[in-house]
């Protein structure tokens, strides 16, 4: 993975695959996925441009990942407007709903053909390229969504709440 930088704001978590589990949730609405489950959803690779609140791009990225829209039918939640994402290790971050849906966002396990390394999000990430990537948490073990937006890790700290890369939504108050 040459040219493409890690930047965390802690450890990097080391999840075994057998312990790997995605809970995708809403209120009472549920369900956990192993890893094994989660890899028999259907799959997509795709390309795509990635943009870092630190000023670098890394263009043309090819992953492959199940699609939010394809774990959001298999649940039957998402209809809520807001959604709450947590990682191993306990980040967390917020995406609007409508940010996950056509196509938008994955969950991410390879990329360029090769298992995601822990480093970079491994054994999955989630992938919402068209923001920044701190919104794309790395290590991701809960999707939850709400009828109220709740600020995550790095918004809480004065990012941006949305990080559209192409209106250089930074910091609150871009």
């Amino acid at each position: 993975m040459d040219d493409f930088p890690v930047l965390t704001a802690g450890p990097t978590p080391e999840i075994a695959l057998q312990d790997w589990a995605l809970t995708v949730g809403q209120e009472s609405t549920e369900r956990t996925f192993s890893w094994d489950q989660f890899t028999e959803l259907a799959t997509e690779r795709f390309t795509t441009d990635l943009h870092c609140v630190t000023r670098w791009s890394k263009l043309d990225t090819d992953w492959e990942g199940v699609a939010l829209d394809t774990l959001m039918e298999a649940t039957g939640v998402g209809d809520a407007p807001f959604a709450l994402i947590s990682s191993y290790g306990g980040y967390t971050t917020n995406v609007p709903t409508e940010d996950l849906v056509d196509g938008k966002a994955w969950v991410a396990f390879r990329y360029n053909g090769a298992d995601l390394e822990p480093e970079h999000g491994g054994p999955a990430r989630l992938l919402v390229p068209h923001l920044y990537l701190w919104k794309s948490a790395k290590w991701v073990n809960e999707i939850r969504f709400f009828d109220e937006d709740e600020p995550g890790f790095w918004e809480a700290a004065g990012y941006h709440n949305y990080g559209d890369p192409w209106r250089e939504q930074r910091y609150d108050g871009d």
